[in-house]
């Protein structure tokens, strides 16, 4: 059984990935533990995510499993400096190589940064925000459909401080709960059907997959 660690930007990040990648990576024969970047307090709530910040967790765990990976969000990456998704991982990949100066094996490691973050793969069957109660109705669905209707993946929907999908959601759903509600709908869609919708979170399923 091969072990890999998942550091999660948050308490939601981490319920997600306990829901539905654990079990299913545990059938593959490899035992995934998710812990969360952030401690203390704040930890519910994610954030403050920095390329030293996850080098240093990823040395911190390095010798103790067999390859690690990450999970936190492109938008509100504290230090991204205008870097692409895929130069960005490249860069905490880097910076932990200079950390670890012991036996290091970049295969081990596999950075990997959601565009543009958690919520975006909630897109994936808008029907599920049902389970939000009250807050469903045909206006609201008619709101998320629109905005499916105007990206061609969930993944693309775009990463400001008011169109992120987060903020999005916000708006529509005014009692929307990050960590209560995204890992429940999430669940609810499936893994199957969130691989389908999202391509790059797809490839990085199917890199854990081979480990």
């Amino acid at each position: 059984m091969k072990r890999l660690s998942i550091i999660c930007e948050g308490q939601t990040e981490r319920a997600f990935v306990e829901k539905l990648l654990v079990p299913h990576l545990q059938a593959l024969k490899i035992e995934a533990h998710a812990t969360t970047l952030t401690i203390g307090p704040k930890q519910q709530r994610g954030g403050n995510v920095s390329v030293p910040r996850l080098a240093k967790r990823i040395r911190n765990v390095y010798h103790n499993v067999h390859f690690i990976t990450t999970l936190v969000d492109y938008y509100g990456f504290k230090d991204v400096n205008g870097r692409p998704k895929a130069q960005l991982e490249q860069t905490i990949l880097n910076e932990a190589q200079t950390l670890i100066t012991r036996n290091f094996e970049a295969y081990r490691v596999r950075p990997y940064v959601q565009m543009y973050e958690f919520e975006a793969l909630l897109f994936s069957d808008i029907s599920k925000f049902e389970l939000l109660g009250d807050n469903w109705d045909s206006k609201a669905e008619k709101k998320l459909q629109r905005i499916c209707d105007t990206f061609e993946t969930p993944e693309d929907i775009n990463n400001s401080a008011q169109t992120a999908p987060s903020k999005r959601l916000g708006a529509i759903f005014p009692g929307y709960k990050k960590f209560a509600d995204g890992p429940l709908i999430a669940e609810n869609i499936g893994l199957g059907k969130i691989r389908q919708a999202c391509p790059l979170f797809n490839n990085w399923i199917g890199q854990l997959e081979k480990l």
